[in-house]
């Protein structure tokens, strides 16, 4: 005998009763609203400047092509990602209010953070995953160091800090490995957005940094040395620095890949979601997509509104264990 959800049958008895009462009450004819009919607001939890809110501008503008959309992106930052993500979450699920974010705050956060204002289990839906490539780890032109060996070997037994762009973030991460693996002391300086992290390390003001090639490239003539790359292969901005995997690290996190999540509050029509996952790969065929792709050094494009569920399933559980393997605690 088949097993029945209860909350599947709940739902099956509430949809009989209303079907039954429409077929009791008169006729009406079914309106659908033309989807947008507003201005779509786009919430970036982090600064101008950074790879995060160059794909919501970016996706702002194949909006207001495709679907004459009037958008407004909003930088609404603090507290890690938290303010900007909250508003998003507790907004109406209609379409008119989507997030751009980087998958950690939504992924891992789950577990970093012991009390949050939102669910990210129930709150938010993925619609599609911007990749980011892989990120690059360089270091401040104080610092002696050719590689990653290298810069383990000096850390180790000093005083040194790492540039993060948020409490939790990827760099976040890193620092907490490197301390935990190979007995080094860094302390995660956290920043707001990549920006200001990257004029601290070209000055020396921290040792070590993690982000964005085309972050990183705005410093790079200052001697701030790549050591190497997060991810599983090497970018084509910097095909001679190796990845951290090839180095040796061998830690699971440090091959995992992010990107900047697009979601929307749980609860927004299909219809919708499908529209705005259209937006997204029609968008990622442009010139201009394949620019920014091209300045950023990523070699791949976002998925369709399947794929990226699909992805989404596999890829949030290897987040949440690696940040529950090192232990990190942001409250």
């Amino acid at each position: 005998m088949p097993i029945v959800n209860p909350d599947s049958r709940r739902r099956f008895l509430a949809a009989a009763s209303a079907g039954a009462a429409a077929l009791a009450a008169p006729p009406v004819r079914a309106q659908t609203a033309k989807y947008p009919s507003r201005q779509i607001r786009i919430v970036v939890p982090f600064p101008p400047g950074g790879l995060t809110d160059a794909y919501a501008r970016m996706y702002g503008e194949q909006l207001t092509q495709q679907l004459g959309a009037t958008v407004l992106v909003e930088n609404k930052t603090g507290a890690g990602g938290v303010i900007g993500i909250d508003a998003v979450a507790k907004a109406p699920p209609d379409g008119y209010t989507l997030l751009v974010s980087t998958t950690g705050t939504v992924m891992q956060n789950r577990v970093l953070y012991s009390k949050l204002p939102y669910n990210l289990d129930k709150d938010l839906v993925p619609i599609a995953v911007f990749p980011s490539g892989p990120l690059v780890v360089a270091v401040a032109p104080q610092v002696p160091a050719r590689n990653v060996k290298e810069f383990l070997a000096w850390a180790k037994g000093r005083e040194a800090s790492m540039g993060s762009y948020a409490p939790g973030s990827y760099p976040h991460m890193i620092a907490d490995l490197f301390n935990r693996r190979y007995g080094t002391r860094l302390q995660a300086v956290h920043y707001r957005g990549e920006s200001p992290m990257w004029v601290d390390l070209a000055s020396g003001q921290v040792q070590v940094a993690v982000g964005s090639i085309q972050a990183f490239n705005t410093v790079s003539q200052r001697g701030v040395k790549p050591i190497g790359v997060t991810g599983t292969y090497r970018t084509p901005k910097l095909p001679d620095v190796p990845t951290l995997v090839e180095q040796g690290i061998d830690d699971p996190l440090v091959a995992l890949e992010g990107g900047l999540a697009l979601m929307a509050p749980a609860g927004t029509p299909e219809a919708v979601l499908q529209t705005l996952s259209q937006v997204v790969v029609k968008g990622a065929e442009t010139p201009q997509a394949a620019k920014l792709r091209e300045n950023f050094g990523i070699p791949n494009k976002p998925k369709n509104l399947a794929e990226t569920r699909a992805e989404w399933e596999r890829a949030v559980p290897a987040w949440i264990k690696a940040a529950v393997d090192l232990g990190i605690k942001l409250d």
